[in-house]
C-alpha cells in the first residue's frame, strides 16, 4: 500500500473528498493548499475519525514554484518519504477566447499547467531519489477534445497535463529497479468549488462523494488512465472523441 499521500488543492472539493475517503483506508496525509484554516480544520476532523492515521499541513500557493519544492520536501520529511503525490490544484475560471478576458484564462493556463509542471518535477525527483512513489494527475474528460467558451482554456490545459504525464511515463519504459507508477485520471464533471467559477454549468455533474470515491479506487488501481466515474463518463468521452464539434458543443 502506498501509505502516505500528498494532496495538493486539498481544502475543499475532491481534494478533501479524496482526503476523507484514504484516511479511512487508514493512509497518513500531507494535505496543501492556501487556505490553512480550512486544512487544519480538515486535519482535526480525520485525526478525530481515524485516531491512527497521521495528517500534516502545509500552505501551498502551486503558483510559487519554489514553495512547490520546499513543501514537498518539507512534507516528505514529516511522513518520513512520500509514496504518492497527487496533482490536484487548479482552476476552473475562463471565458472565450478574444472576449477581453486574458487575465482569467492566462490564470488559469498558469496554476492547471506550469504549476502542476513544477509539482510533477517536485514529486519525481523525491521518487527518483527513493527509486518508488506514484504520481497522480488529475486532468479531465473535458481533455478529450477542444472545449467552446468559458471551458477552452481549462480543456487545453488539462489535455497539456495529460500529455506531460504521459511523457513522464514514458521515461520509466525499460527502466529496472524502481517502483514507480505514474496515473492519470480524467474525472467527469465532479461538484466542487472551482467549477463553480465556470460560467456555463457542465450537464451529467455527480456529487463530491460519490466522484471522491470513483477517483480513489481509479488512483488505488495504479493503472496508466482512468476515466472516473465509469458511468456514464467513459462512452461519453469516447464519443467526444470522435464527434463533429457541433455534437460536441451541444454535449457540453
Amino acid at each position: 500500500m502506498r501509505k502516505t499521500i500528498l494532496i495538493t488543492g486539498a481544502s475543499s472539493g475532491i481534494g478533501a473528498g479524496m482526503a476523507r475517503v484514504w484516511a479511512a483506508k487508514g493512509h497518513d496525509l500531507a494535505l496543501t493548499a492556501r487556505r490553512v484554516d480550512r486544512l487544519e480544520a480538515l486535519k482535526a476532523e480525520l485525526e478525530a475519525a481515524h485516531p491512527s492515521i497521521r495528517v500534516v499541513v502545509h500552505a501551498l500557493d502551486v503558483n510559487d514554484h519554489e514553495q512547490v519544492f520546499s513543501v514537498f520536501k518539507a512534507a516528505a520529511g514529516d511522513l518520513g518519504g512520500l509514496d504518492r503525490v497527487v496533482v490536484n490544484a487548479g482552476l476552473g475560471k475562463g471565458a472565450r477566447i478574444g472576449t477581453g478576458k486574458f487575465e482569467a484564462n492566462r490564470e488559469t493556463a498558469e496554476t492547471n499547467f506550469v504549476a502542476a509542471l513544477a509539482q510533477c518535477e517536485a514529486a519525481m525527483e523525491h521518487f527518483y531519489a527513493r527509486r518508488a512513489g506514484h504520481l497522480v494527475v488529475v486532468s479531465s474528460v473535458s481533455a478529450m477534445r477542444g472545449m467552446p467558451s468559458s471551458m477552452t482554456t481549462y480543456s487545453a490545459t488539462k489535455a497539456g497535463l495529460a500529455q506531460l504525464a504521459e511523457g513522464i511515463r514514458s521515461d520509466l519504459v525499460n527502466r529496472k529497479g524502481h517502483d514507480i507508477a505514474v496515473t492519470t485520471v480524467f474525472p467527469g464533471y465532479i461538484a466542487s468549488e472551482m467549477n463553480d467559477k465556470v460560467e456555463q454549468k457542465p450537464k451529467g455533474m455527480v456529487d463530491t462523494i460519490t466522484g471522491s470515491k470513483a477517483l480513489v479506487e481509479a488512483i488505488d488501481s495504479e493503472k496508466p488512465e482512468r476515466i472516473v466515474p465509469p458511468w456514464p463518463w467513459r462512452p461519453i468521452a469516447l464519443v467526444l472523441r470522435k464527434a463533429p464539434l457541433g455534437i460536441v458543443r451541444r454535449m457540453v
